[in-house]
This record gives C-alpha cells, structure tokens and sequence, in this order.
C-alpha cells in the first residue's frame, strides 16, 4: 500500500526552521532555466514564501549546489535558525528534478512556468504545484538574470528541426547553463 502523504526528505534538515523547504525552477518553453530552494526560518513563521523573510538559495541549474543565498535580498551564508552553512547544500536527484520540471510544460502548455517541487524520501521529487505567475525574486538568490537565459533557449528553438522531448530539454538545460 503506498502512502497518502509525502515523506519530506532529510536533506534540508539542517537548513530549514519548522516548514516544509521546497525547489522552485523556473520553466520556459519546457527549458528549465533556473532554479532555487526556498527554506523557511522563524522569521517566516516556518512558511517558505521570501516575502515573509524565507531564505532563497540560488542553485546551480546544472548540479543542484547552492550558488549564494538571500533573505530579504540581503545575502546570508548561514541559515540564522539552524546555524547550517547554506553554501554546503546540494539537492538530491537533481537530473531527475530538471526532466519532472520540463515535463510540467506538456502539462500545462505555459510558456513561462514555476514549479515547485519537494523531495520524498521514498519516492524522490515531486511536484507540489505550479505557477503562472511565479515571480522574479528567484534572480536575487541566483546572482543573474533571468534574460539571458530565455535569450538563449529561444536561440536553440529556432535551430531545432523537430521538437524535443522532456528529457532532451532537461539533458539541454544541464549541459548549456553549466557554470562549469
């Protein structure tokens, strides 16, 4: 019998205050293109919303390690409730997490898209809702804008002969925004 309820991941344990942290990637045209994790802290009230004095970690779209980290657009290096160095996380399944990403595009048909997802110890990501309108802050915690990127995926949409597939999209975005 499978469980009704997620069975949050460990992972975040030494990074997060009391809420449920999530991963929120931005979709554009199926092509994840950037990515953070949102890490609630008593300040939020345990919520991982940034505009409630969460902390976003801007995370490396290629690996899932932590590029740099926010709260209230001020950079941080440790977590303020649990002392964790924010600099020391990286997400699990991460190739995994980019194709359930890209695939949130046949699904929804959106051009521009959050998703966020949470990761179970079980079952690895999972998708626990999308956006239309997912905001901006998520260029703060990754140091870069969001343009370039888009720039770039449209520039490979119109090499294309055919269109890709969920998982080629992902294996794209890994290897083209590598900060490698």
């Amino acid at each position: 019998m499978i469980e009704s309820m997620v069975q949050f991941s460990d992972v975040f344990e030494n990074f997060t205050f009391e809420g449920v942290p999530d991963i929120r990637v931005i979709v554009y045209k199926g092509y994840p293109v950037m990515a953070m994790t949102r890490l609630s802290t008593r300040a939020s009230d345990g919520k991982a919303n940034l505009h409630q004095g969460a902390i976003g970690v801007g995370l490396d779209i290629s690996t899932g390690r932590a590029l740099r980290a926010v709260q209230n657009g001020q950079p941080l290096e440790y977590h303020p409730d649990t002392g964790g160095r924010l600099k020391d996380i990286v997400v699990p399944h991460w190739e995994e997490l980019i194709r359930l990403a890209a695939s949130c595009y046949e699904v929804t048909g959106l051009g521009y898209l959050g998703a966020d997802i949470v990761l179970d110890r079980v079952w690895g990501p999972l998708i626990l809702e999308l956006n239309a309108r997912p905001g901006l802050a998520i260029q703060v915690a990754n140091g870069a804008g969001l343009k370039p990127r888009i720039e770039r995926v449209d520039e490979e949409i119109a090499r294309q002969v055919r269109r890709l597939s969920p998982a080629e999209r992902a294996a794209w975005s890994l290897q083209a925004f590598n900060k490698a």
